[in-house]
């Protein structure tokens, strides 16, 4: 449990600093937004509460303020502070722009003073002073009366927030009229129920604690349903400005994936015939890096192994003759088959045979748009590759110059 903590913590913070330094760029172009604003502080205030409790820099942070479990204020201190920012930014996206700035300004002055009294009441009456891993720190320090009370209040700051995020991003997800904001504002309603349900398990925790109950078995239910729905909160307040370009780079993808996985069939083919090619190729081995036009170089690709297959009709066995022994085979397969003999053909005699090459019959590809075409060749490509390693595994090994033991 202690790992997936761990791998949890990592991945909110990084995921908290990853959206932060994501919307720095539009912050800089609309530096008058409040809105932009309350949720750039909203994603540093994630990365902030995660980071600084790590375990494995909980401790370091600890020894230089020379205050035990320090971190666990300050980690507390940033959730109250991106739980303001985050209504911030729903006030400013459901009110009318007059409504939206006294309502945000009251709801920021609200957290202010609960934050102040938070600190207040962590430094001065009840600081936790057992010390052990960020996990469990705080059930440690339950049994002390006077620190539960501060949780209980810093619970209900949490959870105060998170009802206002459930209700307004209910409503928003209902209203907006982009698809991708729709999605975001449900992950965000999502993951602020989640964190509610976080709020929950601490109460019955701290009730359980005081009750004589051993609530131990309890570890890890609060800290997963806290880090999941960090994470659904950061999904939902950054997909609109990157989820309607998941299609494009979807699509990019799959091309350059086909664009791979054509090499084997289009290198044979150009070395053998390279006037296929319309540009000089960059080396064989750096080939597997994605061009810069990606979606004009597999369409290249192509049309060149469809060059290359007429440069090389000359050079195909004869129907129902030597060497045509495919023809119950597959259609891409047999296609694989009737290529890797005439490039074989053409490297061991370099003159055609004689013969009508309008004799020559290649399985008829399926009709269609280009998307049909490319994966056609992929499969045809994928059958030459396993044809050529099949035979350069049944080619006997070269004997040794001399001759002799080795």
């Amino acid at each position: 449990m202690n790992t997936l903590y761990d791998i949890l913590a990592y991945l909110c913070a990084a995921a908290g600093l990853t959206a932060f330094l994501y919307k720095l760029p539009a912050l800089a172009r609309q530096p008058r937004d409040p809105a932009l604003y309350a949720l750039c502080t909203y994603f540093l205030g994630s990365a902030v509460s995660f980071l600084i409790d790590l375990n494995q820099i909980r401790d370091d942070v600890a020894e230089f303020l020379d205050f035990p479990n320090v971190t666990t204020v300050i980690t507390q201190g940033a959730v109250v502070v991106l739980t303001a920012a985050q209504q911030v930014v729903l006030i400013h996206w459901s009110h009318a722009p007059g409504e939206s700035g006294p309502r945000a300004g009251r709801r920021i002055l609200g957290f202010a003073a609960a934050l102040a009294v938070l600190l207040a009441f962590f430094f001065l009456i009840a600081p936790p002073r057992r010390v052990t891993s960020a996990e469990e720190t705080l059930l440690l320090n339950m049994h002390n009366p006077r620190y539960a009370v501060y949780l209980c209040f810093y619970l209900g700051i949490c959870a105060v927030g998170q009802v206002a995020t459930v209700r307004l991003s209910y409503r928003y997800a209902h209203f907006s009229p982009c698809g991708w904001l729709r999605v975001g504002m449900w992950s965000v309603t999502a993951g602020a129920a989640l964190i509610l349900l976080y709020c929950s398990i601490r109460y019955i925790e701290i009730a359980g604690t005081h009750l004589g109950f051993d609530m131990s078995h309890w570890e890890y239910a609060y800290w997963l349903a806290g880090d999941l729905g960090s994470l659904l909160q950061i999904f939902g307040w950054t997909v609109p400005s990157w989820g309607h370009r998941l299609p494009a780079l979807t699509r990019w993808v799959v091309n350059y994936q086909s664009y791979l996985r054509l090499r084997p069939l289009w290198w044979p083919l150009y070395r053998a015939t390279p006037d296929i090619a319309l540009d000089e190729p960059r080396r064989e081995r750096l080939d597997w890096l994605p061009p810069r036009d990606l979606e004009y170089r597999l369409y290249r690709r192509v049309i060149e192994i469809r060059d290359g297959q007429l440069a090389l009709r000359p050079y195909f066995p004869s129907p129902g003759g030597p060497g045509d022994d495919g023809r119950d085979r597959a259609p891409a397969v047999r296609e694989a088959l009737l290529l890797h003999r005439a490039l074989c053909s053409r490297k061991r005699d370099g003159v055609p045979p004689v013969g009508d090459p309008a004799d020559v019959r290649l399985p008829a590809p399926p009709q269609g748009d280009i998307a049909k075409e490319i994966s056609w060749l992929t499969a045809v490509a994928t059958a030459f590759a396993r044809i050529t390693a099949d035979e350069a595994r049944q080619r006997p090994a070269e004997p040794v110059a001399g001759g002799g033991r080795p």
